[in-house]
């Protein structure tokens, strides 16, 4: 991963609202996309990075208990990585409503989403309200308090 993907990731400076400027303009959106591929680059490099661990790692150990430590060790950073892997589609489905010019706004009511949400969670798909009302309902159904 290059260092001004880190940057962007870890400095990014929070967006500032030009005076009239309209909600997802093209600065909006540029600063946003910026955001997505660097934290889509840095979770590639992390599987890469994972990848090269488990195969320097993988030598035969003669020893049952550190094979089996080392076993839960691949198994806890394999579940990481399939995390990422799904973060991954979240962010190219962020970068494709880019595209298509329907980032930044409710997929259940179609409100803006709101840019300190989107930069807190860049791959946002409800405003806030929607999301809490999921989240009650999820533990309605599921039953958790």
């Amino acid at each position: 991963m290059s260092q001004n993907a880190i940057d962007d990731l870890t400095n990014f400076k929070p967006y500032e609202v030009g005076a009239d400027e309209e909600y997802m303009s093209d600065a909006q959106l540029t600063h946003f996309e910026n955001i997505l591929k660097a934290w889509k680059q840095q979770l590639a490099g992390d599987a890469e990075s994972t990848k090269t661990y488990i195969q320097d790692e993988s030598a035969a150990l003669s020893d049952t208990s550190d094979r089996a430590t080392q076993e839960e060790e691949f198994a806890l950073a394999l579940r990481t990585r399939d995390r990422e892997r799904k973060l991954i589609r979240k962010i190219d489905k962020s970068l494709a409503e880019i595209s298509n010019g329907d980032y930044g706004f409710c997929e259940t009511c179609g409100v803006e989403i709101g840019l300190r949400r989107l930069e807190a969670r860049p791959t946002a798909t409800q405003c806030i309200d929607c999301k809490t009302l999921a989240e009650i309902k999820e533990r309605q159904n599921w039953g958790h308090s």
